[in-house]
């Protein structure tokens, strides 16, 4: 009986190692190949019974065999290449990106439905204001019926305004160029700005004015002198300016001043 042999059997039935055996040195020189079980672990192998293995010897012949060697699990390399495999791709491989969805093109209306659409109305624009100059919203009054064309311009309250057509300096006056009150309109400015020609137009006729008083007519106020009588040919009309009727009426030297302006318009 082998002296391993022997050492086992009595420890297998005492318990108590009597024996040990020993330890072989390997003289110098010589290789010793280690004994040691080979692991490998798998996810999606399956592992192979262990088999016993046969005792390792030592390199020389001289050594006594040693204790029965762990049993060694063989595993088999290729499953775990595959899963090693598989787990490196589907780490490194770029997520999926969904296909981009092809662009919807506008939908367009026949053209025929376009031929017979409305088209959409322009928005006027507000109307603007027209600027109204002052004179032509000086108010006035009348008195007569123009048969002549003839008017006579003053600035007077209205209570002495109706009683112009009883005044005697403007009635002989009259008398003195042919005329007579009916045949002249007298017309009262009611405010301190002028009237406009246009705005006596609506109403009269004037192709002759004689005006008592300043600023009375708008077309006239920068362009005529006190006495001096003016043509507007391409107004149609002639003008003249003298003092107010009440300066006229008393003072002779102004009646004198006044009396050749008219024979220039009237009398020529």
């Amino acid at each position: 009986m082998q002296i391993g042999n022997l050492a086992f059997l009595e420890n297998f039935y005492t318990d108590v190692t009597l024996f040990v055996p020993p330890e072989a040195v390997a003289p110098v020189g010589t290789t010793i190949a280690p004994v040691a079980p080979l692991l490998a672990v798998a996810t999606a192998a399956a592992v192979v019974p262990a088999m016993p293995a046969a005792p390792v010897l030592l390199a020389t012949s001289v050594l006594p065999a040693l204790a029965p060697a762990a049993p060694v699990i063989v595993v088999s390399a290729a499953p775990v290449a595959a899963a090693s495999a598989a787990l490196a791709a589907a780490t490194s491989a770029p997520a999926a990106v969904p296909p981009a969805r092809p662009p919807v093109a506008p939908a367009r209306l026949p053209e025929a439905a376009l031929l017979a659409a409305p088209a959409a109305a322009p928005i006027a624009p507000p109307p603007v204001a027209v600027p109204v100059a002052p004179a032509q919203l000086t108010p006035f009054s009348t008195l007569g019926t123009n048969a002549q064309g003839v008017v006579l311009l003053v600035r007077l309250p209205p209570d002495q305004f109706t009683k112009l057509s009883r005044n005697v300096f403007l009635n002989k006056m009259l008398q003195a160029l042919g005329l007579v009150m009916a045949d002249v309109v007298l017309v009262n400015v009611e405010s301190h700005l002028p009237v406009a020609l246009t705005s006596l137009r609506h109403e009269l006729a004037a192709t002759q004015i004689v005006a008592f008083g300043r600023n009375l007519l708008d077309v006239t106020v920068r362009n005529t002198q006190i006495y001096e009588p003016v043509q507007f040919p391409q107004l149609g009309f002639a003008y003249l300016a003298a003092a107010e009727i009440e300066m006229v009426e008393y003072d002779i030297s102004l009646k004198k001043r006044l009396w050749p302006g008219l024979q220039a318009m009237f009398l020529r």
